[in-house]
């Protein structure tokens, strides 16, 4: 009498498991991104926000755990931590305002006017300050601002002097470094715009600064809310540009740096004031609704 032969029973597949069961694929879906948001990147804020009600011993230069506002007070009392906060966020700003206006015009001659080649090598320009190291880029842009730098050597002929060390060569070096986060989401915009609505407003008599400002912004205004984010949270946040070419100019982040090690639940406090700002930005931004389309 033939015996049938016994199959062996396989286990199932991970993946067919997790068909079955929807809640077990969603949880191993989200475990991993889950535990960075909530054990590292809350967690850690967390521990800031109560480091900063903490004090530190004037001799002994310990951090006692504890509760006060002293922190708190300092930054508003103290003019010179006004000063810091007010000066960093009007060069976030400033950067943030000059990335928008270069982006808009050099997206549009890159989507509808500049042939391929030129295109392709207009993108290789902007792209390039993010093909090297953050501090290899902030010496270069030293080398460039010295009495002996090159915006010297170059505009030296016409009688121009560049402008030192300063608040201005910060903006100038944070908008060197933070452009392509602007550029490229205003050039993928552009390219979506049809061809025909440029066409049509030609047709209607409209210069080219016209266009640009009734038609193209408009449209763009959800690319730019997405580039500003970047721009302005990155520029808030810096504080290397302004040790290398801001000479006495003082951010935010130098401050946090120079109490880090001294005083570190003032060098809390302070790390707080960019998240606020940051926040502020966000739902004055929302309010607009340009966020709804992004």
């Amino acid at each position: 009498m033939n015996q049938q032969p016994v199959l062996e029973r396989r286990p199932k597949p991970i993946s067919t498991a997790l068909a079955r069961h929807p809640r077990a694929r969603l949880a191993a879906l989200l475990a991993l991104p889950m535990t960075w948001l909530v054990g590292v990147y809350i967690l850690s804020l967390a521990l800031l926000l109560i480091t900063a009600f903490w004090t530190t011993d004037p001799f002994t230069s310990r951090v006692k755990p504890g509760f006060t506002l002293e922190n708190f007070q300092q930054l508003v009392t103290v003019p010179a931590y006004l000063a810091t906060a007010a000066r960093t966020l009007g060069i976030a700003l400033a950067v943030t305002l000059i990335c928008a206006l270069v982006a808009v015009p050099l997206a549009v001659f890159m989507a509808k006017v500049a042939g391929p080649r030129l295109r392709a090598t207009l993108a290789i320009l902007v792209t390039l300050p993010l093909w090297a190291g953050y501090l290899v880029k902030i010496i270069a842009m030293r080398l460039v601002w010295t009495d002996t730098g090159f915006f010297n050597w170059a505009l030296s002929p016409l009688g121009i002097e560049g402008p030192g060390f300063g608040v201005l060569t910060v903006i100038l070096t944070l908008v060197y470094l933070w452009f392509p986060y602007m550029a490229i989401p205003v050039y993928a915009a552009v390219s979506q715009i049809p061809a025909n609505l440029f066409d049509a407003s030609s047709d209607l008599g409209a210069s080219g600064a016209r266009t640009i400002r009734s038609i193209v912004a408009p449209l763009l205004l959800p690319s730019l809310i997405a580039g500003s984010i970047f721009t302005f949270s990155l520029s808030l946040g810096d504080y290397i540009a302004a040790m290398y070419v801001g000479g006495s100019t003082q951010m935010i982040g130098s401050i946090i740096a120079q109490n880090i090690n001294l005083n570190p639940p003032l060098a809390a406090a302070f790390s707080i004031v960019p998240i606020v700002l940051v926040i502020l930005y966000l739902t004055a931004v929302r309010r607009t609704g340009a966020l709804n389309n992004l």
